[in-house]
């Protein structure tokens, strides 16, 4: 999601990198997942899930114009749904925005394994979807971030793999990533997958990996963060540095992330 608390420099319109591209097999392990959230409860699983509103007096990163709150999403027809609507916040712990979102973050940290999230994504103009993971502690971008699945609504289908890390990261326009079209991702759920093992990320959609970064470069930490667990975030912004590029369509506005399911299988 392109945490940039310490940075003021706006990343670019297009924003994944392709130097990282593959086009190979990707599968979740032959066993039952060692943790999974189904969504098939009457609400959501407060053990497993806490709502982010850190930001909400302050703003959030990357100039994006919502207020995060647990009013915005529930469980419908066994799934998570995140709704983002366009109407001002009154919370006492508001800073006046316009928009309101969620955004859910696991209360456990995962790390090495395989992850697979089926969701189905919103296509307004403005609007900004992600599945990403980040530590819960340290700073961006030294802590490094993996991008599962980032699209902006400005141009609809095209998802987004990234990592970003001291060495590499959107401020100084050197993220590692790919990018992917997937021509249903509004109307039909997929399955976002990532492979994460100590030499190599491996990201993909419905079971064809399209990225690939590799911990092969120099520069230790710097280059390769990704050696502790991060926590799993599921949230829709509105507007911001990338998502805001084209503005926001209010007309187009509630929009919906729904999830179906959250599965993450331990590496052994």
């Amino acid at each position: 999601m392109l945490l940039a608390a310490q940075a003021a420099i706006a990343p670019p319109a297009t924003l994944g990198a392709t130097d990282q591209r593959v086009d190979r097999p990707i599968a979740a392990p032959a066993r039952a997942p060692d943790v999974a959230d189904e969504f098939d409860g009457p609400r959501i699983d407060l053990t497993l899930w806490r709502f982010d509103m850190a930001q909400n007096k302050t703003g959030w990163f990357n100039h994006e114009k919502q207020y995060y709150g647990p009013a915005n999403a529930r469980i419908r027809d066994g799934a998570l749904v995140i709704e983002a609507r366009a109407e001002r916040a009154t919370a006492p712990d508001s800073g006046g925005q316009a928009y309101t979102s969620a955004k859910l973050v696991s209360r456990r940290a995962f790390g090495y394994g395989f992850y697979e999230i089926r969701a189905r994504l919103p296509c307004g103009r403005g609007t900004w979807p992600a599945i990403w993971l980040l530590p819960s502690s340290g700073r961006w971008p030294a802590v490094g971030e993996i991008d599962v699945m980032e699209m902006v609504g400005w141009d609809p289908n095209v998802v987004h793999a990234t990592v970003h890390s001291a060495a590499y990261n959107h401020v100084k326009g050197t993220q590692r990533g790919a990018q992917l079209t997937v021509p249903t991702a509004c109307t039909a759920y997929h399955r976002y997958q990532l492979d994460w093992r100590r030499d190599a990320i491996l990201i993909g959609v419905d079971g064809r990996a399209y990225m690939r970064v590799a911990n092969d470069r120099p520069g230790g930490a710097a280059a390769w963060p990704f050696t502790r667990p991060y926590q799993l975030i599921l949230n829709l912004a509105i507007g911001g540095d990338w998502g805001g590029v084209k503005g926001v369509d209010d007309a187009a506005l509630p929009q919906r992330m729904a999830v179906d399911y959250v599965r993450f299988w331990a590496r052994r």
